[in-house]
């Protein structure tokens, strides 16, 4: 048998070809992430690590005081907690790697 009976190449480029006809591949392939891209991620990665780190403890310290009528004490240690905690996942995400 002639692989290349129906033209258009071999097999591969054919599928392909036909994969894109049908939406399953995009039009120019895949998209080459450059280093802005890369230092943008772990920009907004390190803004949310921080920011929900405090939130949850916020959340918790607030509860806590209010349930236990400690007003402010748990609130101020939950946040130093919660920063700590978010400074460390920082920490963790940009440490050198061994």
């Amino acid at each position: 048998m002639d692989e290349n009976k129906g033209g258009g190449g071999s097999f591969e480029d054919r599928l392909e070809t036909a994969r894109r006809k049908q939406g399953l591949l995009p039009a120019e392939g895949p998209k080459k992430s450059g280093p802005l891209d890369k230092s943008l991620g772990i920009g907004l990665r390190v803004g949310v690590e921080l920011v929900s780190a405090l939130v949850v403890a916020v959340a918790i310290g607030w509860w806590l005081d209010g349930w236990l009528h400690t007003r402010p004490f748990l609130l101020i240690l939950f946040v130093l907690l919660g920063g700590a905690a978010g400074i460390a996942n920082i920490w963790r995400l940009v440490k050198p790697k061994d």
